[in-house]
């Protein structure tokens, strides 16, 4: 499950780790609930993985690479669903009480057993490519903005946008079957300022001072949200001088990017100097973070992210896995950013918010 070394904490999360640190930000339940008993938010997040379990089958079903797929996709479901009532009844059963954590945990365990280890490879591979033949052209309409603020606001409203190519939320995956993703237009569709959580003007503040030398971003989907969304902005960042390491899954999970897949992608990017629309790469590095699930335990990276990430003063944790539903209220030793689209019901009611609403949550650490 795990890469074969073994991993590490985060260096730069806010020490003792212990009482500071929580990965998951919604808590399920409390110390007085009844252990025995699942409390109504672990039923609601329950009910949530349930409901995935039918574009999930159909994912797996259409896998070419595992004998079987069709019977084997209807193990999946019948496992994971078993599963998750037994959770229902006993929510100490199967390592719980269950987070989100566990739950996704459960879902790739079962699918591995089976022999999936790639289910939305096809559908990555085709959003990957229609990404990269777009790359230019949304580099293009960024660079000709001049002023700086407002480039800096069209560079996170295409994180947004690119962040709503999600198949691990059911309603997305309704939409993506239907009319695939179109990335200008999201851009011009995100829900007006101020989003659910905006920090936006206070980055802007920082941004306009070019105060970072190294960043770590923790990327999430692959497609138009690390293409169009994070590429461009990571540009920005390398244009303006900073160092920037962008941290990606081990393992695949859902539609997020792996490591070796950034790697080819980036190489496709690149023009023949090597260089990203006219932006040396020579300050741009890949990691393996050691995780393979959607969401991440901080506590849990690979040894050689914990070593390049030791010396950042920015941590950007981007999508709604790793972003919102963990690591929201993460603190850090530098400044940190949260960015991402709140795409499940339940997390909009917990932050008070819309759904399809954003989360741009900018902490700064007085140095």
């Amino acid at each position: 499950m795990e890469s074969a070394s073994e991993l590490v904490e985060f260096p730069l999360l806010l020490t003792p780790i212990d009482s500071n640190y929580r990965a998951c930000t919604i808590p399920y339940r409390f110390p007085s609930d009844n252990p025995r008993k699942p409390t109504p938010t672990e039923i609601s997040w329950i009910d949530l993985f349930l409901n995935s379990i039918p574009s999930f089958k159909k994912r797996a079903e259409s896998d070419t690479s595992v004998p079987d797929a069709a019977a084997k996709a209807e193990k999946f479901a019948q496992r994971y669903a078993d599963i998750l009532e037994d959770l229902k009844k006993d929510p100490e059963s199967h390592g719980g009480p269950p987070d989100c954590i566990l739950l996704c945990r459960l879902r790739e365990l079962v699918l591995r057993e089976l022999g999936f280890r790639d289910i939305f490879k096809k559908v990555k591979d085709e959003e990957n490519a229609k990404a990269i033949s777009l790359f230019e052209n949304v580099v293009h309409l960024n660079d000709a903005i001049e002023d700086e603020g407002k480039r800096l606001e069209n560079l996170v409203r295409g994180i947004f946008a690119g962040n709503i190519f999600d198949l691990g939320s059911a309603q997305l995956a309704e939409v993506f079957s239907k009319d695939g993703m179109s990335f200008l237009a999201s851009c011009q569709n995100l829900v007006p300022r101020p989003w659910v959580i905006d920090d936006l003007d206070t980055f802007k503040l920082k941004w306009s001072k070019n105060p970072w030398k190294k960043v770590i971003i923790f990327v999430d989907n692959s497609g138009a949200d690390i293409i169009l969304g994070i590429m461009p902005f990571a540009r920005e960042l390398l244009r303006r001088g900073s160092q920037v390491v962008l941290a990606a899954n081990d393992l695949p999970s859902i539609n997020d990017v792996t490591c070796s897949e950034l790697v080819e992608i980036i190489s496709k990017l690149k023009d023949e100097d090597g260089q990203l629309v006219g932006v040396s790469t020579s300050n741009l590095l890949i990691a393996n973070s050691g995780n393979d699930l959607p969401v991440i335990d901080l506590t849990r990276v690979s040894q050689e992210l914990a070593y390049l990430a030791s010396d950042a003063d920015l941590v950007i944790l981007e999508g709604m896995g790793r972003g919102i539903e963990t690591n929201l209220y993460a603190q850090f030793k530098c400044d940190s950013l949260k960015i991402g689209m709140v795409k499940h019901p339940e997390v909009a009611q917990f932050l008070g918010g819309r759904l399809y609403d954003c989360v741009f949550k900018y902490n700064e650490v007085s140095s």
